[in-house]
Order: structure tokens, then C-alpha cells, then sequence
């Protein structure tokens, strides 16, 4: 599904040229659940915006259901650690958002709207929030809107969900209920996702391989399976080799750090 082959990126700063990524390679599988970890500053985000189209490299390719990527990726979906809602719109309407803009939705959505609506509403119900459809954004908790950010995501149901630290901004319980939320919706539509985060546990409990980066200039230095079977409980975050997992990581990241 995706392909950074031998990837670098730079570009001019104040104080001269910075080289955000070095010799950058990953693959992700059509359908599977990636996770991208590393220290501040080493690149994640940049390695998002790469295979969205949304910056081009410097050398290396990047390539997209076998695609070379030269602009904007129509396959994929994005969240972030904000919502970004639009105040002025209901949680539907915002939902639906995509529809009035990406093709081939955009040239029949009035056409199609009712069915579109219909859509839209069915996947507020699996996370949870038909009932508030006809709310605003400041109406509800931030988790709802990062709720709301995921329908909103997916409603032109994409072959790719890109997501940078969707959850960062929430509180542990909420983070974690969010966490359930995603696991579900992934293995009912299984689309790819990457997922770029610093949360550890995120990544181990969500993904079924986690690339580690270096510091800056950042690069894949390690790439681990998840082995934990499917679907995964929460629970399953208790148990002592998923906290292996997770202590070794951090040990990985604390070494690259310091390289």
C-alpha cells in the first residue's frame, strides 16, 4: 500500500539547510495497522505529510498503491491531535464535509445527498454519537469531537487513514475508550492506517508493526511485529509482555536519542 524507498528530505532553515529525513525507507500492506514512534523532532509528522503528497522529497520516491506520489493522495483520510470542527456547522454536516469536496462524491452529492446523510449517520452510530448529530462542536467533550474527526475521516471511506497524534490532546480514559473505538472501526472496514504517535501503549496496542525512528535526520532503525492476538481487549495492555514490549521500545527510543 505504501513505499518510502531510500527517502530524503530537506530543506532551507534560518540558519542554513535542514535535513529532516536521511535515507528514509518503510512498506505498509494494504489493510494492516502501522505505527511510526520515535523522539521529538525526529521526522514523524514529516514522513505523514510525504506520503499524503503533501511535500515532495528531496531524493527517494514515495509511492502509493504502486503510485509514484508527485501530489495530494485522493485515497487517504487524516486526523490530528486537534479536531478542528467547524463551529459554525452541526457534527453531521461537518461529517459530511469531505463528501462536498472530494471526487467522486463532490460532483453527486446533491444528487445523492440523502443517501450521503444516511451514510453518515450510520457511522456516527458506531462510534457513538447518532444521537448528537444535529449538536455543534462546542456543545460536546473533546472526545466526542475526536470522534467526530475520525467519522468525519472516513465518510468518503478511504483506502488510507493517516493519523497524527489523534489522541494526545485527551485524558487517559478517554484516550483509551478512543483507542477501542478505532480498533473496531479499523477491523470492520479494514482500510491501512498509519499512525504517528509518541504514546507508547498506543502504538502497542493498536498496531500489527511499530517503526521506530532515529533523532533528526530521522530514518526507520527498528521495525517490530505485534504479536498480540485479534481483537485485542484492553485488558490485554496489563499483561507482562505487552509491558515488555513497551519497556523495550522505550529503551530503544532512549538510545537513538542519545546516537
Amino acid at each position: 500500500m505504501i513505499r518510502l524507498d531510500d527517502v530524503t528530505l530537506s530543506y532551507k532553515g534560518r540558519s542554513g539547510e535542514v535535513t529532516a529525513l536521511r535515507n528514509t525507507s518503510i512498506d505498509v500492506k494494504r489493510g494492516e495497522f502501522a505505527a511510526v514512534v520515535g523522539p521529538s523532532g525526529c521526522g514523524k509528522s514529516t514522513l505523514m505529510k510525504l506520503v499524503t503528497g503533501l511535500i515532495r522529497p528531496t531524493s527517494g520516491t514515495v509511492s502509493v498503491e504502486g503510485q509514484i506520489v508527485t501530489g495530494p493522495v485522493k485515497v487517504a483520510g487524516m486526523a490530528f491531535q486537534n479536531a478542528n470542527m467547524l463551529p459554525w456547522r452541526t457534527v453531521l454536516d461537518n461529517v459530511m464535509l469531505p463528501l462536498e469536496i472530494v471526487q467522486p462524491h463532490r460532483s453527486r452529492f446533491r444528487a445523492e445527498k440523502a443517501a450521503y446523510r444516511t451514510r453518515a449517520l450510520d457511522l456516527l452510530g458506531v462510534v457513538g454519537l447518532r444521537d448528537f448529530a444535529d449538536r455543534f462542536p462546542w456543545e460536546m467533550s473533546g472526545g466526542m469531537q475526536q470522534r467526530a474527526s475520525l467519522c468525519r475521516s472516513l465518510i468518503h471511506e478511504p483506502a488510507l487513514l493517516m493519523l497524527d497524534e489523534p489522541f494526545a490532546a485527551l485524558d487517559a480514559f478517554t484516550r483509551e475508550e478512543l483507542w477501542a473505538v478505532l480498533r473496531d472501526l479499523w477491523q470492520r472496514l479494514g482500510f491501512t492506517v498509519v499512525l504517528v504517535t509518541h504514546d507508547l501503549r498506543e502504538a502497542a496496542f493498536l498496531a500489527d508493526t511499530i517503526h521506530v525512528m532515529s533523532a533528526r535526520p530521522g530514518r526507520i532503525v527498528e521495525s517490530r511485529s505485534v504479536d498480540f492476538p485479534r481483537p485485542r481487549p484492553l485488558e490485554v495492555c496489563y499483561e507482562p509482555a505487552f509491558t515488555d514490549l513497551v519497556h523495550q521500545l522505550r529503551g530503544k527510543i532512549a538510545e537513538v536519542r542519545q546516537a
